[in-house]
């Protein structure tokens, strides 16, 4: 059997401490090594060649969706599983995006956990429990969301879907991983395409339409 090497990225040492113990005592899974930050992570994945990166979303510095952006860009080999706090639709969705194999809250059970980080070295996709009957509640009302607003695209219908939560630009921005002239850039493309001139109107017709 062979051993799945893995990266840990948190900025909470407690975590990463437990998280270790936990994937350690286990016969076939080790800790190449820790990083606190993304910038840490990108610098040690180079050296350790983990298969599987451990990765916390909300981290200061470089968040984790631009993290695993720039891991799988550099290292397309790497799988990273992503586990967060965030529960949240747009957390799940920007770290598919951003290409994570998997992601699991940090309350998960400890089989689940496991299971997790094996499924994701054999090249699966695998999302914790919790979160998997919400994806496929998305998934099922996918093609109502599109038929609402047909002219915009997804990066679109995402983004107006988070101004329609009174998210601002920056919030946005970094909930998504985007510059924040990205953003402006998108939410200025919004308004033309539903002919609507400021945010408390696109709020008004997303809300309408159930977004």
């Amino acid at each position: 059997m062979e051993t799945i090497r893995t990266l840990v990225v948190d900025d909470h040492a407690a975590f990463r401490e437990g998280l270790r113990a936990l994937l350690e005592a286990t016969d076939d899974i080790e800790v190449a090594d820790e990083a606190a930050t993304g910038e840490q992570a990108l610098a040690l994945a180079p050296v350790v060649q983990p298969d599987v990166v451990l990765l916390d979303l909300a981290m200061p510095g470089m968040g984790g969706i631009a993290t695993t952006e720039r891991l799988i860009r550099a290292m397309p080999h790497i799988r990273v599983l992503v586990l967060s706090m965030a529960d949240d639709d747009d957390s799940v969705f920007a770290a598919m995006r951003a290409g994570a194999r998997g992601y699991v809250l940090k309350g998960a059970r400890k089989a689940e956990l496991l299971r997790a980080v094996r499924a994701v070295a054999a090249g699966e996709a695998i999302f914790g429990a919790a979160l998997a009957v919400r994806l496929m509640g998305y998934f099922s009302g996918l093609d109502r969301r599109q038929a609402a607003f047909p002219e915009l695209s997804e990066r679109e219908r995402q983004i107006l879907g988070l101004v329609a939560q009174h998210l601002t630009n920056p919030q946005i921005a970094e909930r998504l991983g985007l510059s924040q002239k990205t953003v402006r850039n998108v939410v200025s493309s919004i308004f033309t395409k539903l002919s609507v001139a400021d945010r408390a109107q696109a709020i008004m017709r997303a809300r309408e339409a159930g977004l």
